[in-house]
């Protein structure tokens, strides 16, 4: 086993790779940024280095300064978490080149997977179905309406460098594509530093379907079965579940298939996921990302296996102890993730300090958080605060547990997503499985935030009495006031009101 392992990263699963070192009994080292000092990562790993100012570019992005703390710290690995310098060719080589492990797939599979292009060849030549789309990036509006001739209106222009929902555009005819083509270049370059775009038909309303796979050093790969990822804003995902409500035994086969093939095509080694979108019956490779991800828990709950323990033996040069054949689903799982954005006002990110944090507990709940009471939520990194998962023998009881968690789930003093994952749970389109990647545009009911006038009244009225008990109630010199005094939570809809001592 790797006796060290620097995290280069911060938030939920920074603290998640510090357990699974924990349990291993290998030494974590931890990074922070001058905003993160006193996160509960940094508090809960073994060491903990300061890498410079709050901007992710002047910190969790700068190579040499991670690469110095290793030196410094005697670290003997680095595990990337995701986002930030994860799916980065060229940090994984500088990572290999300092004589240190890389704990995620090897520079040249980073490369060839990150560039999506290359990836549509490859996945074609492995036998992964594709979507059809123009042979590598369009160079100008010509070529555009060429290839877009041939694929059929609408069409998705892609940005080729990257993916997360940026430069992306969907374009329903020839009349907005030339406007379509410079937008997302722009927005590509200034995401990925690569203007490239490229074509594939657009497909209306499919599920977004994902496989997980692992692989060792020593030629052994298996599929972990499929996550639901359907329910998105931005291209982002908010709610994540496995099985999927639509996967028959047959299904889960296909797409499993799929997707071991498509990373034996690039020789995979680790954690990594193959991405689907379903229709109808059919199911097309949409991308492979290359690192564990955030949505992994729903598969540890139904496999039983830690992919971030395997990660960290994969990585020391173990093979999987279990085969395809061993791989059992058992009940179901489904994620929320809590995020710091106002559901009711578009998603619009908040900031704020974590004045009360209370987590749910009992049988088949897990939280997957990083934050705590008394921390201040910035502008400067996504506004993931933690994950709510739970577990059940079935998809109903895993979705029963899900409403009365998130009803348990207390933060204050940071407007956050949890009105809007109430309402999902309790939907009925929800509860019969009938998702989409349309899901919130097609139940604007989700994220209307109006209500009443006679309840904006009583609401109003309450603030106010509350507001002046508070100016006569000042805490003791020396201490703080338990409940502070501007109750900067209460949303329009979807909060609730607790009176606290």
């Amino acid at each position: 086993m790797l006796e060290s392992v620097l995290i280069a990263n911060r938030g939920e699963i920074a603290l998640r790779i510090v357990r699974a070192c924990r349990e291993l009994g290998v030494r974590s080292i931890a990074v922070y940024s001058e905003a993160d000092r006193g996160a509960p990562h940094v508090l809960a790993a073994d060491e903990a280095y300061g890498i410079g100012p709050a901007p992710s570019g002047e910190s969790y992005l700068r190579t040499d300064r991670l690469l110095e703390v290793a030196a410094r710290s005697g670290a003997r690995a680095v595990h990337p978490g995701y986002g930030f310098l994860s799916e980065r060719a060229v940090f994984a080589r500088a990572v290999r080149d300092a004589g240190l492990v890389f704990i995620g797939p090897k520079p040249d599979t980073i490369a060839a997977m990150g560039d999506k292009v290359r990836a549509r060849r490859l996945m074609q030549e492995a036998g992964t179905p594709v979507i059809p789309g123009s042979p590598g990036p369009v160079r100008n509006p010509d070529e555009a309406r060429r290839q877009a001739r041939e694929i059929g209106f609408p069409v998705l222009l892609k940005a080729a460098a990257g993916g997360g929902g940026k430069g992306m555009r969907v374009v329903e005819g020839p009349e907005g594509l030339e406007r379509a083509l410079a937008a997302a270049g722009r927005e590509a370059e200034a995401a990925f530093g690569d203007p490239a775009v490229y074509l594939e038909r657009y497909l209306d309303a499919p599920r977004h379907i994902e496989v997980q796979v692992l692989g060792d050093g020593h030629g052994n790969l298996v599929h972990l079965g499929e996550r639901e990822c359907s329910i998105q804003r931005r291209h982002q995902k908010l709610v994540e579940e496995s099985p999927s409500p639509v996967a028959t035994p047959e299904l889960r086969t296909r797409m499993g298939e799929a997707a071991a093939r498509a990373a034996r095509a690039v020789g995979y080694v680790g954690a990594g996921t193959v991405e689907f979108l379903y229709l109808d019956g059919d199911f097309h490779f949409l991308e492979m990302n290359t690192r564990l991800q955030v949505e992994h828990p729903v598969t540890e709950l139904v496999t039983g296996i830690d992919l971030v323990e395997w990660q960290l033996r994969v990585a020391a040069g173990e093979p999987l102890s279990f085969t395809q054949e061993d791989v059992r689903l058992s009940g179901h799982a489904v994620e929320c993730r809590i995020t710091s954005e106002d559901p009711f006002q578009g998603f619009l990110p908040a900031t704020g300090r974590v004045e009360v944090l209370e987590v749910p507990v009992g049988a088949g709940v897990r939280w997957d958080g990083g934050i705590r009471a008394g921390f201040d939520i910035g502008r400067h990194y996504d506004p993931l605060l933690g994950k709510l998962v739970t577990w059940g023998l079935d998809r109903a009881s895993a979705v029963r547990r899900m409403a009365r968690a998130l009803d348990e789930l207390t933060i204050v003093g940071v407007p956050t997503s949890v009105p809007f994952h109430q309402r999902v749970m309790r939907h009925a389109a929800f509860r019969r499985g009938d998702l989409s990647i349309r899901f919130i545009e097609d139940h604007p009911e989700l994220t209307a935030g109006d209500v009443d006038a006679d309840t904006l009244a009583v609401v109003a009225a309450a603030a106010a009495l509350l507001a002046d008990g508070e100016r006569g109630r000042q805490p003791a010199r020396g201490r703080r006031a338990a409940v502070p005094p501007v109750f900067s939570a209460w949303r329009r809809a979807g909060a609730k009101w607790a009176v606290l001592p």
